[in-house]
């Protein structure tokens, strides 16, 4: 099994470029044709985004001169599929196997 990540370098590339206030941004991009909020620039600058838009990714690259590998970094690791135990198989516990129910007692009261 593979779990596919990765890496988000933009606050790292921008102190490289001198860039340290999120709000540097927002004109420049604006310029580029991409409009957004200091707030949404501020989560893209400090946060990993699950989404980006292509022509925010392109301004980014353009804005701070780098290529997309640069920027986003494809993190790849094989783990391991976790097993299922099997009822009375080898992933059992023999304690939890060998366990059978009391056969039950009437007692009789008298009255």
């Amino acid at each position: 099994m593979r779990n596919v990540g990765y890496e988000w370098h933009l606050r790292q590339i921008m102190a490289t470029r001198g860039m340290f206030a999120t709000t540097d941004l927002v004109p420049l991009l604006a310029e580029r044709g991409v409009v957004l909020s200091r707030e949404q620039v501020y989560r893209l600058v400090v946060g990993t985004p699950e989404r980006l838009s292509l022509r925010t990714f392109a301004a980014l690259c353009d804005i701070l001169g780098c290529s997309p590998e640069e920027l986003f970094e494809p993190m790849v690791e094989e783990v391991q599929a976790p097993k299922r135990a099997q009822a009375g198989g080898a992933g059992a516990d023999e304690a939890v196997r060998n366990l059978r129910p009391r056969p039950a007692r009437i007692r009789r009261t008298e009255t």
